[in-house]
């Protein structure tokens, strides 16, 4: 049985982890996510942990740094150059823009690039649109939804925040057809201190997270697997479904 939720009201990925959002009308749903989602990342080079990668829990102002596609790599998913906080241009492996980097963090660092890419939990991150507004209903605050990181915004049929946390064990099929891209929704969305900065200034706010954490036990959104390839788009309609009839659905493609 499948019961219609919503639609697709933003699309977002992320290029270089923690850096700037890319808004997008449609994108190609794989089964490492989006393509061109996360796939590269800033190593802190003499970090020797499990997870060396700098984010803008340590520096914020990568939130301020905005990858884009120019010259020949226009049709690629991945970003050629990175436009700093001064408005300067830079290539993203240059020299130039490692050292601009390792300059504001302090400590040096390399870009790298992962084919499948650089997840907390899970590929895909969803939230809806209504549970964004009620947080800051409750915080006080104006929040914009890519304080969040979604790759997903849905716009719910039943405007009820934190609606999400009903769909965990279940999937969200993204289209009418049966064999429309698909992910099974895994788990909460655990948050973590950049759900505080704002993304045009990476200015802290610390009682957008002190409320996620009173309100909801520090969750807020949904983390999902890709089980069914496809393209998604703004307005598609978002459906419910049985994680398992649907991962058979895809098996048969």
């Amino acid at each position: 049985m499948r019961i219609e939720i919503g639609h697709v009201e933003a699309l977002f990925r992320y290029p270089v982890k923690s850096m700037a959002a890319e808004k997008l009308e449609v994108a190609n749903l794989g089964w490492h996510g989006l393509d061109g989602d996360r796939r590269l990342a800033w190593r802190r080079v003499d970090d020797r942990s499990g997870m060396p990668w700098l984010t803008a829990n340590k520096l914020p102002e990568l939130l301020l740094f905005a990858p884009h596609r120019g010259g020949n790599g226009a049709q690629s998913d991945l970003p050629t150059h990175i436009r700093t906080p001064d408005g300067k241009e830079m290539t993203v492996f240059g020299a130039d823009l490692a050292m601009e980097v390792g300059r504001r963090y302090g400590a040096p660092v390399q870009m790298m690039q992962l084919k499948n890419g650089i997840f907390d939990e899970a590929t895909v991150s969803v939230i809806a649109s209504e549970t964004v507004r009620e947080i800051g209903r409750l915080s006080g605050r104006s929040l914009d939804v890519r304080q969040f990181r979604p790759n997903v915004v849905v716009r719910l049929l039943r405007s009820v925040p934190f609606q999400e946390d009903e769909w965990v064990s279940g999937a969200l099929l993204f289209g009418e057809e049966d064999d429309a891209p698909t992910i099974a929704i895994t788990m909460l969305d655990e948050r973590c201190g950049m759900v505080n900065l704002d993304p045009d200034t990476a200015k802290p706010a610390p009682e957008v997270m002190k409320t996620i954490v009173r309100v909801k036990q520090n969750n807020a959104g949904v983390y999902g697997t890709v089980i069914c390839t496809g393209r998604l788009g703004i307005g598609q309609t978002v459906f419910l479904v049985s994680a398992t009839e649907k991962m058979k659905t895809c098996d048969t493609r």
